[in-house]
């Protein structure tokens, strides 16, 4: 499978505090300014997370952009997740720092193969992870993201039976965590995160070595997720130490773990949490529980279409309306059917 890279250039030079702190004044001015809203992935790096107005996973974002009162939405993240706004706001701006920000992921399906497959099975439901295409997302019956990928299975086999056909993608690992789940098969596709694909059980096992007394919270993207689940039922790992989350569904242990911490009334010893996602979700991690010693998995899992926002350019699409996504009226129509059913599902 070829994956795309993100384009090569420069490194930006490092930010000192001052131009950060001016420059995220020039942002929040700008903002009220041109009644724009700023949503950023916890992909994002620090700085964006910082001056965003909110910071969540693909659900929470894409809630977030249906509910914007602005008449401007910034999406500092990926160019699905701003299609996506777009598909849900057609009223609207919506504004994507960087166009040549893409997905791995998105990348391993489009349209036509996804044609191809579905008249390879007639009569199948299609469910589609929120990472892909707004043409995608139109031939699909309902889009899902890691939070809710189990309920919206779920939800299909209580509506349509049991022994409904399932084309699920186009995330593999995903689609496998989602099969042992509910202890059925489907016809997953063959794609993958080039990101979380990468984090592997070596990983794994590195971490548990270094940290036998850590929680684990495992993206179920991750190429590490057969051999957790293993670890699971063979008695190596306790399952309440485990824990298959979406990166909303981490921020959430986050907070949990800082009231316990904050409730004991004696401190005890630090806890701690080995991450197993991309490596920009410790921010607001660490940000939520600073209590708590979150560990990467694998310190080089970097999403270089993430980290292609930066600050600098976030002040630039404000300042000068670059770069809309506008998602054409038939396809976001019919994008907005799976995405709806999403959102409903929760």
């Amino acid at each position: 499978m070829n994956l795309p890279m993100a384009p090569t250039a420069a490194a930006a030079p490092a930010l000192s505090a001052d131009e950060i702190a001016e420059m995220q004044a020039d942002v929040r001015r700008l903002a009220a300014e041109r009644d724009a809203v700023i949503l950023a992935h916890n992909y994002q790096v620090p700085e964006v997370q910082d001056v965003a107005d909110f910071v969540g996973d693909s659900l929470g974002l894409s809630r977030r952009a249906a509910a914007a009162e602005q008449q401007t939405i910034v999406f500092c993240g990926v160019h699905f997740m701003a299609e996506t706004a777009s598909v849900l706001c057609p009223e609207k701006t919506v504004l994507i720092p960087d166009v040549n920000a893409g997905c791995s992921l998105a990348s391993t399906i489009d349209a036509d193969q996804l044609r191809a497959w579905r008249e390879q099975h007639p009569g199948a439901v299609v469910v589609m992870y929120v990472n892909t295409s707004a043409e995608v997302k139109a031939l699909t019956d309902y889009c899902c993201t890691s939070s809710n990928a189990v309920a919206v299975v779920s939800h299909i086999y209580e509506q349509h039976g049991p022994d409904t056909e399932i084309l699920f993608g186009p995330d593999m690992w995903l689609g496998s965590y989602v099969e042992k789940s509910l202890g059925r098969p489907m016809h997953v596709w063959d794609g993958e995160c080039h990101v979380h694909a990468g984090i592997r059980p070596s990983d794994i096992q590195r971490t548990r070595a270094a940290h036998p007394d850590a929680d684990f919270l495992i993206h179920p993207e991750c190429g590490c997720t057969t051999s957790i689940m293993e670890y699971v039922a063979s008695g190596d790992l306790e399952a309440e130490d485990v824990r298959m989350l979406s990166t909303g569904g981490m921020l959430s242990y986050a907070r949990e773990a800082e009231q316990r911490a904050q409730a004991e009334p004696q401190p005890s010893e630090r806890r701690e949490a080995v991450v197993a996602t991309e490596v920009g979700m410790l921010h607001p991690l660490r940000m939520a529980a600073p209590d708590v010693s979150f560990v990467p998995a694998n310190p080089e899992a970097t999403c270089e279409f993430m980290k292609m926002i930066t600050l600098p350019k976030l002040l630039e699409s404000l300042r000068d309306g670059r770069y809309e996504v506008k998602v054409p009226e038939e396809i976001a129509v019919a994008a907005r059917v799976p995405i709806d059913r999403m959102v409903a599902i929760g």
